[in-house]
């Protein structure tokens, strides 16, 4: 293993030697003590240990972009909350049974989750938790997953859940990781490490379930809907802004999903028939509304950075409007669970889950299945089936970003 002072020196010979075109030195992606090796995707061999085999796309011979880093909540997250003292965990069975090892990793979800098909996507292996590295320059050059399940962009939201990683403790965590870089690799390098890189974010969602619709400190008697939304749009603006900062420039922000169709609620407002709960959607889509107007904005307040919001409601409403194209059979019960619609309790244990969750478009109360996440992360990279990424998708900003690299 290279000493870091002798890693410096390599790498700064490498940028030397190499054109600007390639921007970041490719010698880069060959450190990882896990190698990265090029297989079938689609196929997903059991392993005996619970931490993520690294793939790599097929599509690719090498990455697209050095790295993925990734701020959020439960929806992304891969295993830091199996750190914590929270409820908000998913490393027990049935959660990972569909993955690509069979066990579970704390990722809510029965396989995989939209940055693992992202990873993929762009060149890279799965990335990493935070909270599981050994904090060793190695384990996060190709990126770092800092998302917490019950994580919300208001510092309390989700705490009566028990512990778990803020939004501002999270940009915390990968300032950290930037300043690891700088020390370890030079200035230089690290600013075209972090501002080629992308930075995915999906939070929010739970500054709704666990605070604004459960009325923590009188909130709704605080906040009209539509201002408790513009409080949170401005918010992530400001937190943006601050990732800016320490040289992002490239954003993927995710909006939030129709939970108003998650069993949880189909099942606490009574739904008859599984009809979403309209009140509950409006907010979504009034939150989504404000989040890409921030977005129009922030490209014209940051020229150099590119930044795309994804609108995972509209994406999510077109699978359950159209799920018999989609292949999907039930929209409304969740594959794991108990009660009506399996959305009165959590995902407890295997005898819970149904046999096929392929056909479920939920796998849990709040969560989606594998299923719905591959055809979300299609969206998000390419538009394949439902444009809702504004203005372009993840796919043609990497490819123009590169070409102007190139000028």
């Amino acid at each position: 293993m290279l000493t870091t002072h002798l890693l410096a020196i390599f790498l700064v010979s490498a940028i030397v030697a190499h054109s600007k075109a390639l921007r970041f030195p490719q010698e880069l992606y060959n450190l990882s003590s896990n190698q990265i090796f090029i297989v079938d995707n689609l196929s997903r061999p059991p392993s005996s240990s619970a931490s993520p085999t690294p793939l790599l796309s097929p599509a690719v011979s090498s990455p697209l972009v050095p790295a993925l880093f990734i701020i959020g909540d439960s929806t992304v997250d891969c295993g830091n909350n199996n750190y914590l003292g929270t409820f908000a965990r998913a490393d027990r069975p049935p959660y990972g049974r569909d993955f690509d090892t069979h066990l579970p990793t704390g990722r809510f979800c029965n396989g995989r989750i939209p940055v693992d098909y992202l990873a993929l996507h762009l060149g890279l292996p799965f990335v990493p938790n935070y909270l599981g590295q050994t904090g060793e320059l190695e384990d996060m050059l190709h990126g770092v997953n800092y998302a917490s399940a019950a994580a919300g962009i208001i510092f309390s939201s989700g705490s009566e859940l028990g512990q778990h990683i803020s939004l501002t403790h999270q940009i915390q965590q990968f300032s950290d990781t930037y300043q690891q870089f700088v020390l370890s690799l030079g200035e230089d390098v690290a600013i075209d490490l972090i501002s080629s890189s992308v930075l995915y974010v999906s939070i929010g969602i739970n500054d709704y379930i666990h605070y604004y619709l459960r009325n923590v400190s009188n909130v709704q008697n605080l906040y009209l809907p539509w201002g408790f939304n513009q409080f949170l749009a401005s918010t992530m603006r400001q937190e943006i802004k601050n990732l800016y900062n320490t040289n992002v420039r490239r954003f993927v922000v995710m909006g939030l999903p129709p939970i108003g169709c998650a069993p949880y609620y189909l099942q606490r407002y009574k739904s008859n028939n599984g009809e979403c709960v309209e009140e509950i959607n409006d907010m979504i889509m009034e939150f989504n509304f404000f989040m890409r107007y921030m977005t129009d904005e922030l490209l014209h307040e940051l020229p150099d950075a590119g930044i795309i919001f994804c609108d995972v409601f509209q994406g999510s409403m077109d699978i359950i409007r159209n799920h018999k194209s989609y292949g999907f059979e039930s929209t409304a019960n969740a594959c794991c669970g108990l009660g009506k619609y399996n959305g009165w309790m959590m995902c407890m244990s295997p005898q819970m889950a149904c046999r096929n969750a392929s056909d479920h478009i939920w796998w849990d109360q709040f969560h989606p299945t594998d299923a719905v996440n591959a055809i979300l992360a299609d969206n998000v990279w390419s538009s394949r089936h439902t444009e809702m990424c504004y203005p372009m998708n993840l796919e043609k900003m990497v490819f123009s970003q590169s070409l102007n690299n190139l000028v």
